[in-house]
């Protein structure tokens, strides 16, 4: 019996488009004798939806259309319920089509972004209680926010740059504060970052308080929460993927992505040319770095994904400061772009190995969450307590 495997993907998100690519790429590697794949396309709406269609990038062209040529589809937040469902289930004038559309057995979530990366579809599929690949809800909440992420590895021990933090709120009603806050705590040039979007998207380097208030204002488009970091100025950046569990994990080859401005921009991660997603972005594999380095680097990335309680695979993304040879975590990716199969190609593990390595983690993690105990048999109603505080008996 082939395993039913439910790959969702789009999303409330702008990188809506990225995730297409990464979930495209990560079906067609899938064992077809191994596995039944279900895509489910999240519309930037909201609306979910499947179909055979899903699976050509071409139609992604016209989406409204595509739209139209597939199923829409939902599942019930109620706990042991797997099964995908259609929204209309009447089909003709004498005929009703079964409202099921399949089980689900394993979800295996392809959104990268908010609403998608960031906690909120973890928690509903914790919720329903069906195996799921990934970050749970805790660490992907975590491993998105970027202040929160450079909070707990700080406290760790793992090093990350200096930084300051306020909300969009807090910067209309005393942008002049927090501007004088960065110059003493910071100093020029910085980073300026919404905390909780990836993709490079609402970045901006600032080299005095024009160029600082200017992006701020950009970061302030897509986040209510703003990080702005101290650049690192001879900077070299480095990635490492993380697969497996808090307990149990190794970590890839490094790479180095080639970059022609002070960060590595959206257009450079996946305007590739005939490639897509991540594996587009033009990059040195192995990176090309004294083998000491390299382990250190892996090192921080399995620790970063061990404090941050991560499973299933995730990239780590360092700088190192040329000038003195010092490595800071900058960020993790939980969901990272094209799920850096290129990264375990090179470590020698194929794309459909790891696949079939994700698929076991998460039903690893849903067997180990079974032996926990969340609530007793016993009625406390029953048992005539709980009744104080101006209850009606």
């Amino acid at each position: 019996m082939k395993t039913n495997i439910a790959v969702f993907f789009g999303g409330r998100s702008v990188e809506h488009e990225i995730s297409v690519i990464s979930a495209l790429q990560a079906i067609n590697a899938f064992d077809s004798q191994k596995y039944n794949i279900i895509p489910v396309y999240i519309s930037k709406q909201g609306k979910w939806f499947t179909g055979p269609e899903l699976l050509t990038i071409a139609n992604y062209k016209d989406m409204k259309s595509l739209e139209q040529k597939c199923e829409e589809v939902y599942m019930r937040p109620i706990y042991g319920d797997y099964n995908l469902y259609r929204v209309n289930a009447k089909g003709g004038l004498f005929s009703k089509k079964d409202p099921v559309v399949d089980e689900i057995h394993v979800a295996f979530p392809v959104l990268h972004g908010s609403h998608g990366e960031d906690g909120m579809f973890q928690g509903l599929l914790e919720t329903i209680g069906i195996p799921f690949v990934g970050c749970d809800t805790l660490s992907s909440a975590n491993g998105m926010d970027k202040i929160i992420m450079k909070m707990i590895l700080r406290e760790s021990g793992i090093p990350v740059v200096d930084y300051v933090w306020f909300t969009d709120r807090e910067w209309l009603s005393g942008r002049e504060e927090i501007d004088k806050k960065i110059e003493q705590d910071l100093g020029y040039p910085v980073i300026v970052k919404p905390a909780n979007l990836g993709s490079s998207i609402g970045i901006s380097k600032a080299a005095d308080r024009k160029e600082l208030d200017n992006a701020i204002e950009q970061a302030c488009r897509f986040s209510s929460r703003i990080i702005v970091e101290k650049m690192v100025e001879d900077m070299m950046e480095i990635n490492c993927s993380v697969l497996g569990d808090a307990d149990n994990r190794q970590s890839s080859v490094c790479e180095e992505p080639v970059k022609k401005k002070d960060f590595l921009t959206y257009d450079e991660k996946y305007g590739g040319g005939s490639k897509s997603g991540m594996e587009a972005s033009e990059k040195k594999i192995p990176a090309d770095i004294p083998a000491e380095m390299a382990a250190e680097i892996q090192k921080l990335a399995a620790d970063t994904f061990r404090v941050l309680s991560c499973n299933g695979v995730s990239r780590i993304d360092v700088m190192v400061d040329r000038s003195s040879n010092e490595i800071y975590v900058n960020e993790i990716n939980t969901i990272p772009g094209s799920l850096s199969f290129y990264l375990w190609e090179e470590t020698g593990i194929s794309f459909p190995d790891l696949m079939d390595k994700l698929v076991a983690l998460a039903l690893k993690r849903k067997r180990d969450t079974e032996r926990k105990t969340y609530s007793y048999d016993t009625n406390i109603f029953a048992m005539g307590g709980g009744m104080k505080g101006g209850v009606k008996k």
